[in-house]
Formats: structure tokens, sequence, C-alpha cells
């Protein structure tokens, strides 16, 4: 299992003054010394936090893998085509919400996250769709092209009962074995934290988790560097 790394809320923290720091270029270089295995950003439509400068700098920097996170729209796949991360993710995407809420409908969306799928392929890009853990996505997103899933674990991260963390568990769980049965590579994140992730930890069948929130949330506290050697350890079973 490997950590991908979502540097977003450092670019937010920037934005809030519109000054250059801190840099989310510098983060990402720390988070690879640290363990970090993949460096994740999502482009945004409004640009609110990651910019293109970032993208651009970061295609360049990035000394793991880079996981461009985007609507499957012309504007963000023809960004994508032009700086040709390692790997996009495919993720619906609203003004109005502070963070990405749910997985992408794939089933309701299927000819255009198929045409995106297609597009970035022969840009030599692996996508990766953002799903919600049901048999339907899963099998749309095979549908889709897609070389890939990223299992949507809000649901289970927002769980407040042990028979409601039960339920969502399972779920992953299914669609895990679902994903892997289907030809897919299997991702994780949404949500996931140094306690909730451990369980996640114990599935035999996901390759990537990416979080952001909670490391840069803890390296507030205790360093960046020290905040990804932690959740490296975790992923690890160290």
């Amino acid at each position: 299992m490997k950590l991908g790394l979502n540097v977003d809320h450092i670019a937010t923290v920037r934005q809030a003054r519109g000054g250059t720091e801190p840099d989310p270029v510098t983060a990402a270089a720390l988070g690879e010394l640290a363990g970090a295995e993949g460096i994740t950003i999502h482009l945004r439509e409004d640009r609110r936090h990651i910019q293109d400068r970032d993208l651009e700098i970061l295609r360049k920097t990035v000394q793991t893998k880079l996981n461009l996170e985007m609507a499957a729209t012309d504007e963000m796949v023809e960004i994508a085509c032009r700086i040709r991360p390692e790997q996009c993710t495919l993720v619906p995407e609203k003004r109005q919400e502070l963070t990405t809420e749910g997985g992408l409908d794939v089933v309701a969306n299927l000819a255009t996250v198929s045409k995106a799928v297609a597009n970035l392929q022969q840009a030599g890009i692996i996508v990766s769709l953002f799903i919600d853990p049901t048999a339907a996505q899963l099998k749309a997103a095979k549908e889709s092209g897609a070389d890939a899933i990223e299992i949507h674990t809000g649901s289970y991260a927002e769980a407040r009962s042990e028979a409601a963390r039960h339920h969502e568990l399972t779920a992953i769980r299914e669609a895990i074995s679902l994903g892997n049965d289907l030809g897919l590579t299997v991702h994780a994140g949404h949500g996931l934290n140094y306690v909730n992730i451990l369980p996640l930890t114990r599935m035999h069948g996901i390759e990537e988790f990416n979080i952001g929130h909670s490391i840069i949330a803890r390296a507030m506290l205790v360093g960046l560097d020290r905040a990804v050697r932690e959740m490296v350890a975790l992923i690890r079973g160290q």
C-alpha cells in the first residue's frame, strides 16, 4: 500500500493571503522525502487553491507520481493532456462545496466520462475514477475504460455508530473485491485520518490511499515530515 499526499490545503493557506507562501511545491518535495509515494492535487474550475502554475512546476519537480484530480470537462482534459501527469483522477465538482462531496456518478454520465478517459489515455495518462463503493458505479467505471478507481471513503469516515461503520466497511470491502475482479486498480480516499485508516490497511486489494486534510492538519502541530512519516508507517503496518 502506498500514500498519495494531497497538498491542496497548503495552497488553501497561501490563497487566504494571496501571497506566495506556504508553497505546495515545497510541501510536495518534503512529503516525498518523508516517504509519500505520490503527490495529489486538485485543479478546480474556480482555482480556489491549486493554481495552473503549481501544476506546471509540480510536473517538473515531483519525483514519484503526480496525480491530478479534475472534473471531466474539456478545459481540464486539455490542460491534463498538455501537462501529462502520470495519473488523472476524475472527480465530481460543484462550485459551492467546501471539498468534494460524494463520488462521480459514472452511471449517469457514462458518455462524458468515457470520452474524457479515452482522450487522457491517448496522451499516455493513467485514469482513475473517484466513485462511491457500489457495484453499479464500479461496473460503469469498467465500461468507461478507466484503468483504476478511487473508492470514496467519506461515508465511512463520517459514520458515528459502530453499526454504521461496519456497514460502510462492508461496502468498501465488497467494492475492493469487485474492483480487483474487474481488473481495476483500487485506490481509496476522502476523510481518512490516523485512526479510521487502520481497518482499511488490513484489507487486501487497495494499492494506494490519497490523504490530505488530516496530514496537513497534523503537520501544523508536529511538522510535515513527521506527519507524513507517521501516516506512511500506519499504511505499511510498521
